[in-house]
């Protein structure tokens, strides 16, 4: 699926000029012509990367930056006139990965774009794969490999295998472990999370044993030290 980029700005020529651009190469575009209108937009649509006007009414490119700092790491280029260093180190201070200032090459502008939205995605890759061991876990394949085999795993137990992946080391609870898998926080029968973890142990063979049992506690899994 084409990756989504967010252009906002508030002269509208320039967000039709970009928006035209990066259609021509391909990309979905979301328009918005203010910073609460970029909030708006993103509570409906993945955004894959953002194209931020710093100068722009209601909510300014570097309040809206930070907004959107906290809820994803997506690439963000901020797009002003201004061509100070100080709001270039602020920018990037901020969360920007990069700054273009206006007026700006369409051909420079789309190749940074792309060279973040790779980098974007080698890193989103890198991190879909978990390791531990002889261990490797899948995640976007919902699928577990031990000694280069896929193991035969039930969702439950995968999604418990995740949770411990995450948890590394950890002492978990029974109770916490049927809370984040079977989305409970109020438990039911834990005496399945025993179950599942004697099973998966079972399933994943000759690193089974890096699932420890914490006697009147719960149970962690165990990393190389």
């Amino acid at each position: 699926m084409p990756n989504r980029i967010m252009v906002a700005d508030d002269d509208r020529e320039i967000v039709e000029i970009i928006s035209d651009a990066l259609t021509d190469e391909g990309y979905l575009v979301s328009c918005a012509y203010n910073g609460l209108q970029v909030l708006d937009l993103m509570q409906s649509e993945k955004i894959d990367a953002f194209i931020l006007d710093i100068m722009m009414p209601e909510m300014d490119g570097l309040e809206t930056l930070n907004h959107i700092r906290r809820e994803t790491d997506a690439p963000v280029l901020i797009l002003s006139a201004k061509s100070r260093d100080i709001d270039k180190v602020i920018g990037l201070q901020v969360g920007a990965d990069d700054y273009v200032a206006k007026p700006f090459s369409m051909d420079e502008l789309i190749a940074r774009l792309n060279a973040h939205l790779r980098r974007e995605h080698k890193r989103e890759k890198a991190e879909d794969i978990l390791r531990l061991g002889q261990i490797e876990l899948h995640k976007s394949k919902w699928q577990a490999v031990v000694n280069g085999v896929p193991a035969d795993l039930s969702t439950k137990e995968f999604q418990i295998l995740s949770y411990l992946f995450t948890n590394k080391d950890r002492v978990l609870t029974r109770e916490q472990i049927y809370s984040a898998v079977w989305n409970d926080r109020y438990g039911g029968d834990l005496n399945t999370i025993t179950v599942h973890i004697k099973n998966l142990r079972s399933k994943l063979g000759s690193e089974g044993h890096r699932i420890k049992t914490i006697w009147g506690i719960g149970y962690k899994l165990e990393g190389d030290g």
